[in-house]
Protein backbone atom coordinates (compact mmCIF):
# COMPACT_ATOMS: atom_id res chain seq x y z
CA UNK A 1 0.00 0.00 0.00
CA UNK A 2 2.57 2.12 0.79
CA UNK A 3 4.67 1.97 -2.23
CA UNK A 4 1.24 2.67 -4.42
CA UNK A 5 0.91 6.08 -1.94
CA UNK A 6 4.25 6.86 -2.93
CA UNK A 7 3.82 6.21 -6.89
CA UNK A 8 0.77 8.16 -6.96
CA UNK A 9 2.59 11.16 -5.49
CA UNK A 10 5.38 11.36 -7.56
CA UNK A 11 3.05 11.42 -10.47
CA UNK A 12 0.11 13.47 -9.13
CA UNK A 13 2.01 16.16 -6.82
CA UNK A 14 5.45 15.66 -8.00
CA UNK A 15 4.84 15.39 -11.85
CA UNK A 16 7.57 12.64 -12.46
CA UNK A 17 6.96 11.17 -16.31
CA UNK A 18 5.22 7.90 -16.29
CA UNK A 19 8.13 6.24 -17.03
CA UNK A 20 10.19 7.41 -13.99
CA UNK A 21 7.35 6.43 -11.80
CA UNK A 22 7.19 2.82 -13.46
CA UNK A 23 10.85 3.19 -12.76
CA UNK A 24 10.76 3.44 -9.06
CA UNK A 25 8.17 1.51 -8.47
CA UNK A 26 9.90 -1.33 -10.07
CA UNK A 27 13.12 -0.33 -7.86
CA UNK A 28 10.65 -0.18 -4.68
CA UNK A 29 9.37 -3.67 -5.07
CA UNK A 30 12.49 -5.53 -6.47
CA UNK A 31 13.84 -4.22 -2.74
CA UNK A 32 10.53 -5.26 -0.73
CA UNK A 33 11.09 -8.96 -2.59
CA UNK A 34 14.52 -8.81 -1.39
CA UNK A 35 13.96 -7.96 2.07
CA UNK A 36 11.07 -10.68 2.39
CA UNK A 37 12.80 -13.61 0.87
CA UNK A 38 15.75 -12.81 3.53
CA UNK A 39 13.20 -12.77 6.66
CA UNK A 40 9.89 -12.93 5.81
CA UNK A 41 9.19 -10.86 9.05
CA UNK A 42 10.75 -8.08 7.48
CA UNK A 43 8.78 -5.19 6.93
CA UNK A 44 9.38 -1.63 5.49
CA UNK A 45 9.21 -0.45 9.37
CA UNK A 46 11.56 -2.90 10.42
CA UNK A 47 14.45 -2.94 7.87
CA UNK A 48 17.49 -2.02 8.27
CA UNK A 49 20.42 -0.45 7.25
CA UNK A 50 22.52 -3.16 7.07
CA UNK A 51 19.91 -4.68 4.86
CA UNK A 52 19.99 -2.45 2.48
CA UNK A 53 23.44 -2.92 2.09
CA UNK A 54 23.31 -6.58 1.57
CA UNK A 55 21.08 -5.78 -1.03
CA UNK A 56 23.34 -3.32 -3.00
CA UNK A 57 25.97 -6.21 -2.38
CA UNK A 58 23.56 -8.44 -4.30
CA UNK A 59 22.65 -6.37 -6.82
CA UNK A 60 26.80 -6.28 -7.25
CA UNK A 61 27.25 -9.69 -7.38
CA UNK A 62 24.42 -10.27 -10.10
CA UNK A 63 26.94 -7.63 -12.11
CA UNK A 64 25.21 -4.30 -11.76
CA UNK A 65 26.80 -1.31 -12.43
CA UNK A 66 27.46 2.01 -9.98
CA UNK A 67 24.98 3.90 -11.81
CA UNK A 68 22.14 1.27 -12.04
CA UNK A 69 22.62 0.54 -8.14
CA UNK A 70 22.87 4.38 -7.37
CA UNK A 71 20.02 4.76 -9.23
CA UNK A 72 17.95 2.22 -7.40
CA UNK A 73 19.31 3.55 -4.03
CA UNK A 74 17.82 6.89 -5.01
CA UNK A 75 14.63 5.42 -5.39
CA UNK A 76 14.61 4.15 -2.06
CA UNK A 77 15.93 6.89 -0.35
CA UNK A 78 12.77 9.25 -1.48
CA UNK A 79 10.67 6.74 -0.48
CA UNK A 80 12.18 6.50 2.69
CA UNK A 81 11.93 10.04 2.85
CA UNK A 82 8.03 10.25 1.71
CA UNK A 83 7.04 7.82 4.06
CA UNK A 84 8.80 9.30 7.47
CA UNK A 85 6.91 12.42 6.69
CA UNK A 86 3.83 10.37 6.77
CA UNK A 87 4.33 9.03 9.86
CA UNK A 88 4.17 5.46 7.78
CA UNK A 89 7.58 4.82 9.77
CA UNK A 90 9.56 5.66 12.48
CA UNK A 91 13.11 5.69 10.86
CA UNK A 92 14.93 5.88 7.81
CA UNK A 93 17.50 3.44 7.15
CA UNK A 94 18.68 4.64 3.89
CA UNK A 95 19.63 8.07 4.32
CA UNK A 96 23.28 7.46 5.73
CA UNK A 97 23.66 4.99 3.02
CA UNK A 98 26.65 5.52 0.38
CA UNK A 99 26.12 4.42 -2.97
CA UNK A 100 29.08 2.88 -4.52
CA UNK A 101 31.88 5.22 -6.47
CA UNK A 102 31.38 5.17 -10.34
CA UNK A 103 34.27 3.48 -11.49
CA UNK A 104 36.30 5.82 -13.61
CA UNK A 105 37.06 4.74 -17.52
CA UNK A 106 40.89 3.56 -17.59
CA UNK A 107 42.84 5.70 -20.14
CA UNK A 108 43.42 3.66 -23.96
CA UNK A 109 46.66 3.63 -24.63
CA UNK A 110 48.38 1.82 -27.88
CA UNK A 111 50.96 -0.80 -27.65
CA UNK A 112 54.40 -0.30 -27.76
CA UNK A 113 54.73 -2.59 -30.72
CA UNK A 114 51.92 -0.93 -32.75
CA UNK A 115 53.59 2.55 -31.96
CA UNK A 116 56.89 0.40 -32.86
CA UNK A 117 55.46 -0.26 -36.47
CA UNK A 118 53.73 2.67 -37.18
CA UNK A 119 57.48 4.94 -36.79
CA UNK A 120 58.96 2.48 -38.48
CA UNK A 121 56.71 1.80 -41.37
CA UNK A 122 58.99 1.49 -44.59
CA UNK A 123 56.14 3.99 -46.72
CA UNK A 124 57.11 7.55 -44.99
CA UNK A 125 58.00 9.69 -47.93
CA UNK A 126 60.18 12.83 -47.69
CA UNK A 127 56.93 14.61 -48.75
CA UNK A 128 56.04 17.80 -46.45
CA UNK A 129 52.79 15.90 -45.19
CA UNK A 130 54.72 12.51 -44.35
CA UNK A 131 57.34 14.32 -42.17
CA UNK A 132 55.28 16.57 -40.51
CA UNK A 133 52.78 13.29 -39.66
CA UNK A 134 55.57 11.42 -38.56
CA UNK A 135 57.29 14.18 -36.41
CA UNK A 136 54.03 14.89 -34.96
CA UNK A 137 53.09 11.43 -33.76
CA UNK A 138 56.78 11.10 -32.67
CA UNK A 139 56.39 14.18 -30.38
CA UNK A 140 53.31 13.37 -29.17
CA UNK A 141 54.37 9.36 -27.96
CA UNK A 142 57.86 10.96 -26.98
CA UNK A 143 57.10 13.77 -24.79
CA UNK A 144 53.62 13.14 -23.85
CA UNK A 145 52.72 16.77 -24.73
CA UNK A 146 48.84 18.37 -24.95
CA UNK A 147 47.36 18.90 -27.71
CA UNK A 148 47.27 22.70 -26.96
CA UNK A 149 50.75 22.41 -26.30
CA UNK A 150 51.77 20.72 -29.30
CA UNK A 151 49.93 23.30 -31.68
CA UNK A 152 51.36 26.66 -29.42
CA UNK A 153 55.26 25.41 -30.34
CA UNK A 154 56.95 28.09 -31.73
CA UNK A 155 60.38 27.32 -33.59
CA UNK A 156 62.24 28.65 -30.47
CA UNK A 157 60.82 26.94 -27.80
CA UNK A 158 62.87 23.20 -29.25
CA UNK A 159 66.65 23.69 -27.77
CA UNK A 160 68.14 21.27 -29.80
CA UNK A 161 71.48 21.88 -27.53
CA UNK A 162 70.03 20.62 -24.47
CA UNK A 163 67.48 18.57 -26.72
CA UNK A 164 64.31 19.44 -24.52
CA UNK A 165 60.92 21.34 -25.85
CA UNK A 166 59.09 24.29 -23.77
CA UNK A 167 55.91 24.47 -23.43
CA UNK A 168 53.35 26.30 -21.87
CA UNK A 169 50.17 24.03 -20.26
CA UNK A 170 47.15 24.85 -18.19
CA UNK A 171 46.60 28.39 -16.88
CA UNK A 172 49.96 28.89 -18.87
CA UNK A 173 52.09 26.93 -16.74
CA UNK A 174 55.26 26.60 -18.02
CA UNK A 175 57.49 23.31 -18.13
CA UNK A 176 60.53 21.79 -19.84
CA UNK A 177 60.11 18.45 -21.45
CA UNK A 178 63.71 16.71 -22.35
CA UNK A 179 63.34 14.49 -25.61
CA UNK A 180 65.90 11.65 -27.10
CA UNK A 181 68.09 11.23 -30.18
CA UNK A 182 65.29 10.07 -32.55
CA UNK A 183 62.91 13.52 -31.95
CA UNK A 184 66.12 15.39 -32.35
CA UNK A 185 66.52 14.23 -35.56
CA UNK A 186 62.77 13.80 -36.83
CA UNK A 187 62.52 17.30 -35.48
CA UNK A 188 66.43 18.84 -37.73
CA UNK A 189 65.01 16.98 -40.82
CA UNK A 190 61.12 18.33 -40.30
CA UNK A 191 61.94 21.51 -40.18
CA UNK A 192 64.47 21.25 -43.03
CA UNK A 193 61.87 20.05 -45.15
CA UNK A 194 59.33 22.22 -43.90
CA UNK A 195 61.62 25.77 -44.77
CA UNK A 196 62.58 23.88 -47.94
CA UNK A 197 58.79 23.04 -49.42
CA UNK A 198 56.66 25.68 -47.22
CA UNK A 199 56.47 29.34 -47.37
CA UNK A 200 56.00 30.33 -43.99
CA UNK A 201 53.48 32.42 -42.53
CA UNK A 202 53.75 31.77 -39.31
CA UNK A 203 56.38 31.48 -36.15
CA UNK A 204 54.77 27.90 -35.11
CA UNK A 205 56.89 24.66 -35.08
CA UNK A 206 54.34 22.54 -37.11
CA UNK A 207 52.44 24.58 -40.17
CA UNK A 208 50.15 24.02 -42.86
CA UNK A 209 50.84 23.45 -46.52
CA UNK A 210 50.02 27.39 -46.58
CA UNK A 211 52.40 28.25 -43.80
CA UNK A 212 50.04 29.00 -40.95
CA UNK A 213 50.14 27.14 -37.61
CA UNK A 214 48.04 24.09 -37.14
CA UNK A 215 45.10 23.86 -35.22
CA UNK A 216 43.86 21.34 -33.05
CA UNK A 217 41.45 20.02 -35.92
CA UNK A 218 43.86 19.15 -38.65
CA UNK A 219 45.99 17.79 -35.80
CA UNK A 220 43.52 15.21 -34.33
CA UNK A 221 42.72 14.12 -38.07
CA UNK A 222 46.18 13.66 -38.68
CA UNK A 223 46.89 11.89 -35.95
CA UNK A 224 43.74 9.66 -36.31
CA UNK A 225 44.75 9.06 -40.17
CA UNK A 226 47.54 7.14 -39.29
CA UNK A 227 46.74 5.56 -35.67
CA UNK A 228 44.17 3.96 -38.22
CA UNK A 229 46.84 2.10 -39.53
CA UNK A 230 48.14 0.43 -36.36
CA UNK A 231 44.72 0.29 -34.11
CA UNK A 232 41.12 -0.56 -34.10
CA UNK A 233 40.73 1.25 -31.41
CA UNK A 234 37.46 3.47 -31.21
CA UNK A 235 39.60 6.87 -29.95
CA UNK A 236 42.25 7.49 -31.81
CA UNK A 237 43.27 10.52 -30.71
CA UNK A 238 46.21 13.12 -29.57
CA UNK A 239 45.65 12.42 -26.24
CA UNK A 240 45.53 8.53 -26.39
CA UNK A 241 48.88 9.31 -27.82
CA UNK A 242 49.85 11.30 -24.35
CA UNK A 243 48.28 8.08 -22.07
CA UNK A 244 51.12 6.22 -24.56
CA UNK A 245 53.63 8.02 -23.38
CA UNK A 246 52.76 7.90 -19.74
CA UNK A 247 51.64 3.96 -20.07
CA UNK A 248 55.72 3.35 -21.87
CA UNK A 249 57.55 5.36 -19.27
CA UNK A 250 55.79 3.57 -16.12
CA UNK A 251 56.22 0.00 -17.71
CA UNK A 252 59.70 1.08 -18.38
CA UNK A 253 60.37 1.27 -14.43
CA UNK A 254 59.84 5.43 -14.49
CA UNK A 255 58.82 6.72 -11.23
CA UNK A 256 55.05 8.16 -11.11
CA UNK A 257 56.67 11.40 -9.54
CA UNK A 258 58.73 11.94 -12.74
CA UNK A 259 56.10 10.91 -15.17
CA UNK A 260 53.69 13.47 -12.92
CA UNK A 261 56.40 16.28 -13.46
CA UNK A 262 56.96 15.63 -17.27
CA UNK A 263 52.92 15.73 -18.14
CA UNK A 264 52.11 18.48 -16.24
CA UNK A 265 49.37 17.08 -13.50
CA UNK A 266 49.21 19.37 -10.87
CA UNK A 267 47.99 16.03 -8.48
CA UNK A 268 49.72 12.75 -8.45
CA UNK A 269 46.09 11.12 -7.87
CA UNK A 270 45.53 12.10 -11.72
CA UNK A 271 48.91 10.68 -12.68
CA UNK A 272 47.73 7.32 -10.80
CA UNK A 273 45.24 6.25 -13.61
CA UNK A 274 48.12 5.06 -15.58
CA UNK A 275 49.47 2.04 -13.26
CA UNK A 276 46.70 -0.18 -14.36
CA UNK A 277 49.21 -0.71 -16.90
CA UNK A 278 52.28 -1.39 -14.89
CA UNK A 279 50.32 -4.14 -13.03
CA UNK A 280 49.60 -6.30 -16.14
CA UNK A 281 54.00 -5.97 -16.16
CA UNK A 282 54.59 -7.16 -12.61
CA UNK A 283 51.96 -10.24 -13.67
CA UNK A 284 53.79 -11.07 -16.09
CA UNK A 285 57.41 -10.99 -13.80
CA UNK A 286 55.42 -13.11 -11.41
CA UNK A 287 54.66 -15.67 -13.46
CA UNK A 288 57.81 -15.71 -14.77
CA UNK A 289 60.04 -16.02 -11.58
CA UNK A 290 57.72 -17.90 -9.24
CA UNK A 291 58.23 -21.19 -8.79
CA UNK A 292 54.80 -22.05 -8.00
CA UNK A 293 52.59 -19.62 -9.97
Amino acid sequence: MMIEEFLNYLQLERNYSVKTVKSYGEDLKAFETYFKNLDSHLSWKSVDADVIRGWMESMMDKGNNATSINRRLSALRSFYRFALSRGAVDHDPAHAITGPKKSKPLPQFVREGEMDRLLDMKEWSDEYIEVRARTILLTFYTTGVRLSELIGLDDNMVDFANRQLKVTGKRNKQRVIPFGEELCDALTHYMAVRDEQVEKASTALFLTNKGARMNESQVRNEVKKYLTLVTTMKKRTPHVLRHSFATAMLNHEAGLESVKKLLGHQSLTTTEIYTHTTFEQLKKVYRQAHPRA
